[in-house]
């Protein structure tokens, strides 16, 4: 049975999604069988992974309004072995139209928990807020993956995180916990990137892992492509972060 993970954290420009589509496609490189689900207004996974967003007829959003079943939105993607449930700004109106839908937060799940004997893993990238779509992503996942940029607000955040998903363990999905703690747009020239890495070890050492993805133009680049930086170039300094990141979630899977 597949594992779903949801990719979290309630402050933007973190490389959350970078982090989701490249995990995501770095299993797929490996042969696991790979969903990703974005439930991002943005769409900014769905472009990532070389879908047209603005093109797309039906999304997540119609899903989760009841108005068509999942599998008729799932799309393959550039990398084999990694389908994508998309995501556009029509997503922006589900917060006011999924008001009045009674245990709305759980809708993601009850849609999502039988594709879990099709995949390996399935992955959701969470908008950066907490809202009823963050709720319904956490609510539906075995575990959170974490990334936090390396500045000096990041143990600020992560406590306010960890805040958000202690209320939804309690109030919503008891079995939730945390899959691990990435620190992305490492920068090993500057103290700070060092600093920030030392002080949350302080507190969460047993999350963190080992790999720490760098500042990397070709990861930049990568989304403007449509493709998850192992394809777009598979020597980067990016590609090898996120493939030895992979490689931990793999270990910590077997343990």
């Amino acid at each position: 049975m597949g594992k779903i993970i949801a990719v979290f954290n309630q402050k933007g420009g973190v490389g959350k999604t970078t982090t989701t589509v490249n995990v995501s496609a770095g299993l797929a490189e490996l042969g696991c069988r790979v969903l990703t689900v974005d439930t991002d207004p943005q769409g900014n996974t769905t472009s990532g992974l070389g879908i047209s967003k603005n093109e797309l007829e039906k999304t997540i959003y119609n899903v989760l309004l009841g108005q068509v079943d999942i599998n008729r939105v799932t799309l393959d993607t550039p990398m084999k072995n990694l389908e994508l449930i998309p995501a556009n700004m029509d997503l922006a109106g589900a917060e006011i139209e999924l008001l009045d839908i009674p245990k709305r937060e759980y809708l993601l799940k009850n849609i999502i928990k039988d594709m879990k004997e099709e995949y390996d893993y399935i992955f959701i990238d969470c908008p950066p807020a907490v809202n009823i779509l963050t709720l319904n992503a956490l609510t539906a996942a075995d575990s959170v993956l974490v990334p936090i940029q390396c500045e000096y607000y990041a143990l600020e955040g992560l406590t306010h995180l960890i805040s958000t998903i202690r209320l939804v363990q309690q109030k919503l999905n008891s079995n939730l916990y945390i899959e691990g703690i990435v620190f992305t747009m490492y920068d090993a020239r500057t103290n700070l990137s060092l600093q920030v890495v030392e002080e949350v070890k302080k507190h969460f050492s047993r999350q963190i892992y080992t790999t720490l993805i760098p500042r990397n133009v070709r990861l930049g680049e990568a989304p403007s492509h449509g493709l998850p930086i192992m394809m777009y170039d598979e020597k980067s300094k990016g590609a090898e972060s996120y493939r030895l990141l992979v490689e931990e979630i793999l270990e910590r899977k077997e343990a």
